[in-house]
Parts: C-alpha cells; sequence; structure tokens
C-alpha cells in the first residue's frame, strides 16, 4: 500500500483487458472486411459452405450481434480468409475442408445468433452472383 492507503498497480485489470480485446477485435475486422470478398467470390462456387459462411459474415459485421458471437464468427472469418492454413485451400477436393469445420464449429456455438436477415442477405447475394447458365433449362 502506498502512505495515502491506496494499492496502486501497474498490472493493468479488467479494463485493460476489456481494451485490449476490444483492440483485437477491431483489427481482426479490419482484416476481415478487407480481403473477404475477394476471397470469397474467387472460391464460392467451389465451397458447398457459401450461404452459411455469409450468412456467418453479415452476422459478425451486424452491430447488434452480441461482441462474444462477433469475436467468434470473426475469428472464423479471419481463418477462412489465410492464404496459409491447416490444409491449403489449392488442394482440390481437401484444400477447404479445414475451413468448413472451422466455420460449422464458430456457427454451432453460436447458431441462435444467426438471424433471418443474416440468412436472407447471403441467399440474396448468391442468387445475384449465380452465372446466368446456371438453373436455366436448356432451351433447343
Amino acid at each position: 500500500m502506498s502512505a495515502g492507503g491506496n494499492e496502486t498497480s501497474d498490472l493493468g485489470g479488467a479494463d485493460d483487458d476489456s481494451r485490449n480485446d476490444e483492440f483485437a477485435l477491431t483489427v481482426r475486422e479490419q482484416k476481415v472486411r478487407s480481403e473477404f470478398w475477394d476471397k470469397f467470390k474467387r472460391v464460392a462456387r467451389r465451397i458447398p459452405f457459401a450461404g452459411n459462411l455469409l450468412a456467418a459474415y453479415y452476422c459478425a459485421m451486424d452491430s447488434r450481434t452480441p461482441l462474444r458471437v462477433r469475436t467468434m464468427l470473426l475469428a472464423a472469418l479471419a481463418y477462412f480468409i489465410m492464404p496459409m492454413d491447416a490444409i491449403p485451400d489449392i488442394i482440390a477436393g481437401l484444400g477447404f475442408t479445414d475451413d468448413a469445420a472451422v466455420m460449422a464449429a464458430a456457427i454451432g456455438a453460436v447458431r441462435a445468433a444467426l438471424k433471418p436477415p443474416h440468412f436472407e442477405k447471403a441467399r440474396a447475394f448468391l442468387a445475384k452472383e449465380k452465372p446466368a447458365d446456371e438453373g436455366e433449362e436448356a432451351k433447343e
């Protein structure tokens, strides 16, 4: 204790931890915002979990989503955009299995936070991005 009876510490406390968590979240969110769309558009047709991935993105960027949920989803989305991960994405047939597993675990943990509007936005985006010949019957 100091002479005035107040104990001081340079170790920081809960407020410091909270500020560090918020800073880490902000950095991760900026990285995901800046790199997600380029990678998603390159690979969306090759991954069966594109709809859930997009819904997770929209949920993570939704300011109404609880901080804990945003943190978890942003971590999973950051893993998706990483150029090197456990199974490199360039390996045909296997490259996105680790990404799918990470996303499935994250979504499973926070499923209740993903709201219908997140899935609706994902479906609308995917429908808009579908090539014109996909889904149309061949005309004779």
